[in-house]
């Protein structure tokens, strides 16, 4: 039987941590029998045979930007069947100049609303609110997410702009709260999926710190979600 392969792709804004980060779940990865390759830049998308030959991308890239060759190249091995994951901003929120990038994912960071600018102090917590992630009917059925129950975080809440061929499994509800402009409460997808050709894409939302990717129901849903996109699962 042949060995999957994955390849890890990080770089971008520091804030996310993206060694750090995808250091917790190449171990998991490798204990899947996964050989796994890293790379610092998304050069690699160019080469198309490497590409070929990989069933499981993990991209941890916030904001950056991607050469046109490189973004043809990630397309094309999606669409033939290459998985392609993520979590928050390294994945919905990677190269905001290229529409053909949003256009792959479905998905795209708008904001992360944040405190009453009296509470506010300069930090990044300032961002940090309580809201909870609620698994959709579609989720309490789907591999990645059956048995999941809505989980509470305190940490960023993405506001997502998104498009209808995502498949949603969980969402988020951002409050009408009396200092925000808007006037109704809002719901986002805070965990979806993607079929592009015959490749599997996965985004999950939550994930600006290490401490909460190593929350039991947000990791849970990255590591399924790794295995649930990898090729070799979605020809089955």
């Amino acid at each position: 039987m042949r060995q999957p392969k994955a390849l890890v792709v990080r770089g971008g804004w520091e804030g996310h941590r993206p060694v750090e980060a995808t250091g917790l779940f190449i171990p998991f990865l490798e204990r899947g029998g996964y050989a796994v390759r890293v790379e610092e830049s998304t050069e690699v998308y160019a080469d198309a045979a490497e590409m070929a030959d990989t069933d499981l991308v993990v991209q941890c890239v916030t904001m950056s930007e991607i050469a046109g060759d490189e973004l043809a190249g990630l397309r094309a091995a999606v669409e033939a069947g290459t998985g392609f994951t993520g979590w928050h901003g390294g994945i919905a929120d990677s190269f905001r100049a290229s529409s053909d990038y949003l256009h792959l994912v479905g998905g795209q960071f708008a904001t992360h609303p944040g405190k009453p600018r009296s509470e506010r102090t300069g930090g990044p917590e300032d961002n940090f609110l309580p809201h909870t992630v609620n698994i959709t009917p579609l989720g309490r059925e789907h591999p990645i997410t059956a048995g999941i129950e809505d989980f509470e975080l305190v940490t960023e809440q993405y506001w997502v702009l998104h498009d209808d061929l995502i498949d949603v499994l969980a969402t988020t509800t951002h409050p009408a709260q009396e200092w925000q402009p808007w006037h109704r409460p809002v719901t986002c997808p805070a965990i979806w999926t993607r079929q592009w050709g015959a490749g599997r894409i996965v985004v999950t939302t939550p994930g600006h710190s290490l401490d909460v990717l190593e929350h039991p129901g947000v990791r849970t849903v990255i590591e399924r979600g790794m295995l649930w996109a990898t090729r070799t699962a979605s020809a089955s």
